[in-house]
């Protein structure tokens, strides 16, 4: 097979005996992979360009990186780097009369061993042929490889470690919480005995213990078994892995987690959570159909739901025949397990022009001045991700002569290339805790967390994040002196809470509910859904009323009293952004969500909650800090035990919880967490609690207790509470100077002066920076103030992002956007024209200021 020169004058071949003589000038720049080295030979830094594409990939002998054929030359003129491993895979038709196979066939084993096949192909038709090559630049000398007779030792060594490296996204160190699952051994040949056992979509229970949670579901004989403490936080008494020491069954579902993106499978053999690229089919022999389930905290499945009301066929626009669209800013992104709130996010930030301005047009600029390892820059990769999105060449329509081809083989399966946005997802959640795993994460602290990224990595003069800023005024007033205070902070989103009382179908709402109860004792299927219709109106409403102050202290009166605070928007922001708050927390802390339906509306007016400052007539409570209450005895100090459940429910030492609540003042179980988080590598971190004595107390300054002289630091403990919200150390020790170590009014106070954070040390802990409610994504501010881009109220609706399932921890998320004057759905890698937009089940949603 002839195929085109790798560049045009370029295609010198080398004599065998003057291989050698060439590369030794270059020898020692050729380096051998080591453990922990990343080597991107599968996707280009700066584009998508894989070895499937066009121009194949070249990976530097050096640095690893791997650089598509428009961007090979920058890094040979920055880096002087010679010797390039180029890899191309081809796709050749199969001579007529040959077998078919499983999947397309791989010539040469020994390359690109984790590249993903092209599903799109018919194995039936065509195969695989890999290619490398060494090219030497700046004459672009060509080595074919294998070639191990004629090449250096070091040089065959460094080619063939590069070749059968694994991916660069894999966990590399133990500690790490970048890991992407592996296939299980055990999927494709997994024995299932066929015992006639169906499993109930309801009333699980472990068979030996009759536990109701944590349960476990055997793949081989469908055993519901219970697991061990530390399978995911919970309890359990470890029959499941009794059982599989007993039968040697290995692999195991857990039984509430089953949804149409997969399920939590565990290996008792390989000892680790894996992927079972065959759960459809092993669910189905127990009388599970995946494909219809979602993830419920109490096991009932949703899929009995009649299709013209179920969240997953109404987001998704099941049952409509959906046109693709194909082109600039119509391009997919593949779904990498459970990252769909990225992608949902990602469209729609890209959608905003200040973005696509900032990143895209600035593209040449942001790739010239990037660092020598671009995959580890937070705007190259944004850059990176735009191009992709916006430029149209990861989303070309099929050629006329392939739609022709499918209605002759009656095939119907449309092309939708689309992106991998594999290394922007490694690097924007590097050191995160969640993001950095493979768990459904919340689509609106995802948002937050990117505005974060972009606030500290400025792309130019103006930082496209703006156009989300805006100030809150809170007023908050003693309800016993009548007395106001009025504060200002940032913010990037309007939360908007769901008026559950003011539902419109009430009588519809009790009647279903009685009947899904009746159902659910009788273990039959749940009724047809009645959803709450709740009027956006009276969610506005709600927003802008009063809310009460928990252990206000009214400086007024120098005592507790009762208070309310009202929030009001001291601007309005060029892109509004409002989160229905859906999701609220159970008992057992799982987050769930309301199924609501609101009648969101197409244009926006809130130019009634503009924020008015103090009024005539009214009077400012004095600037007075609470007093610091000391205990005669500090062990009198009382543990709130259920604080302390709480938390060594999820897993963590006894001992840990209980100085977490005390070492936090009995704040309450989140508050603590953070402690547990911040503290969690000190070597006595388990060790028990022991309080110090009344005279250590008075000697040391009451460190404990918030006493401390004027040249003393403030109590190490206070300090860390506040770092464990996510600001910096300077800031906190600051906050709690002025405020003689009065944690409440030490929060305020950073609200209050939110430009010192530029100036706290530039050093965080990506964990702990997020910990941040959104209302602690401070501002920096100059002389003139915090950047904000105030005007009308009136809004527009552009975009809105949905999610189907019971909780941020479980389901799916898609994004339809609004472009050249129609609805599009943004589905992964599906994107298409829609046909019915689903506006009133949105939970984060877009509006654009309408100019006056």
């Amino acid at each position: 097979m002839q195929r085109p020169a790798l560049f045009s004058g370029g295609d010198a071949q080398m004599a065998a005996g003057d291989l050698g003589e060439l590369l030794v000038p270059y020898m020692p720049t050729i380096r051998v992979p080591k453990s922990g080295d990343r080597v991107y030979k599968t996707e280009c830094a700066f584009s998508y360009d894989s070895p499937d594409s066009e121009g194949g990939l070249y990976v530097c002998m050096n640095t690893f990186l791997g650089f598509g054929r428009e961007h090979i030359e920058r890094h040979y003129r920055k880096t002087g780097q010679c010797v390039y491993l180029h890899l191309k895979r081809h796709v050749i038709e199969k001579v007529p009369g040959a077998s078919g196979g499983a999947s397309p066939k791989r010539r040469n084993a020994k390359l690109f061993l984790d590249l993903e096949t092209n599903s799109d192909l018919n194995s039936d038709d065509s195969e695989y042929e890999d290619e490398a090559k060494l090219i030497i630049f700046p004459d672009h000398y060509e080595i074919s490889l294998p070639n191990i007779e004629e090449l250096p030792a070091l040089v065959t060594i460094a080619c063939d470690a590069l070749l059968s490296a694994k991916s660069p996204y894999r966990k590399q160190d133990p500690d790490s919480w970048e890991e992407e699952l592996q296939a299980s051994k055990h999927a494709k040949t997994l024995v299932q005995l066929d015992n006639g056992v169906r499993i109930p979509p309801s009333g699980w229970k472990c068979s030996k213990c009759d536990l109701r949670e944590n349960l476990w579901l055997n793949l081989t004989d469908g055993s519901v078994l219970c697991g061990k403490w530390f399978f995911d936080g919970s309890g359990g008494n470890g029959h499941a892995v009794e059982h599989y020491k007993e039968t040697g069954y290995p692999l195991a579902v857990k039984l509430g987690t089953i949804t149409p993106d997969g399920a939590d499978v565990y290996s008792f053999d390989e000892e680790e959570p894996v992927l079972d690229p065959h759960i459809a089919k092993h669910l189905a022999h127990f009388g599970i159909d995946m494909l219809q389930m979602q993830v419920t905290e109490n096991g009932l499945r949703d899929n009995d739901i009649k299709p013209r009301v179920s969240e997953w066929e109404v987001i998704q626009e099941a049952g409509v025949k959906l046109k693709p669209v194909y082109g600039p800013g119509y391009t997919g992104m593949k779904n990498l397990g459970n990252s769909c709130y990225l992608s949902a996010v990602m469209q729609a930030i890209f959608s905003i022009p200040e973005f696509q301005r900032a990143y895209v047009g600035n593209l040449p600029r942001i790739f010239d001045c990037s660092p020598l390892d671009p995959t580890q820059d937070f705007n190259t990769q944004m850059a990176k991700l735009g191009h992709g999105l916006l430029s149209g060449q990861y989303s070309k329509p099929p050629m006329k002569s392939e739609l022709i081809e499918q209605v002759m083989k009656e095939e119907h399966k449309p092309q939708h290339n689309g992106i991998s946005p594999r290394m922007f997802k490694a690097f924007i959640s590097k050191g995160h805790p969640e993001f950095s795993s493979n768990r459904q994460q919340d689509a609106q602290e995802f948002f937050l967390h990117l505005i974060n990224l972009v606030e500290r990595n400025p792309v130019g003069s103006e930082n496209p994040s703006d156009v989300f800023r805006f100030l809150v005024e809170e007023r908050t007033q003693c309800c016993q002196s009548r007395k106001v205070r009025y504060t200002e902070r940032v913010d990037y989103i309007m939360q908007l809470p769901v008026a559950m009382e003011a539902a419109t179908n009430k009588d519809e709402l009790i009647a279903y509910e009685l009947k899904r109860r009746e159902a659910e004792a009788a273990r039959r299927p749940p009724p047809e859904l009645v959803r709450a219709k709740i009027p956006f109106s009276a969610c506005l409403q709600a927003f802008s009323e009063p809310n009460n102050v928990e252990d206000f202290w009214s400086s007024a009166l120098q005592a507790k009293s009762a208070g309310v605070k009202t929030s009001r928007f001291a601007s309005f922001p060029e892109y509004l952004v409002v989160q229905i708050k859906k999701f609220t927390f159970g008992l057992d802390w799982i987050p769930k969500k309301l199924d609501v339906s609101i009648d969101m509306p197409d244009f926006l007016d809130i130019n009634h909650l503009r924020a008015r400052g103090l009024q005539p007539g009214e009077e400012e409570l004095p600037d007075i800090a609470p007093p610091i209450i000391i205990p005669d005895d500090p062990k009198a100090l009382d543990i709130d035990e259920s604080s302390v459940m709480q938390l060594a429910e999820m897993g963590f030492p006894l001992e840990a919880c209980r100085k977490a609540v005390y070492y936090t003042g009995n704040l309450g179980a989140e508050v603590a967490f953070n402690w547990i988080i911040a503290h969690m590598e000190e070597p006595d971190f388990a060790e028990p609690l022991v309080t110090p004595a009344f005279g250590e107390v008075a000697s040391s300054g009451a460190a404990a207790f918030g006493i401390v002289g004027l040249d003393n630091q403030p109590p190490e403990e206070m300090v860390a509470i506040i770092i464990s919200m996510g600001f910096q150390r300077n800031l906190s020790i600051q906050a709690l100077k002025a405020t003689n170590n009065n944690l409440e009014r030490a929060l305020e106070w950073i609200f209050s002066h939110p430009e010192l954070e530029e100036e706290s040390e530039p050093a965080l802990d990506m964990m702990n920076m997020e910990n941040n409610a959104n209302a602690n994504i401070l501002a920096e501010t100059g002389s003139e103030g915090p950047r904000i881009k105030d005007g009308s109220g009136r809004y527009e609706l552009f975009g809105f992002i949905s999610h189907m399932g019971t909780s941020t921890m479980s389901g799916h998320y898609v994004c339809h956007i609004k472009k050249e004057g129609r609805w599009v759905i943004y589905n992964d890698l599906r994107v298409c024209a829609s046909e019915r937009p689903p506006k009133d089940l949105g939970y984060i949603y877009f509006y654009h200021r309408i100019p006056s």
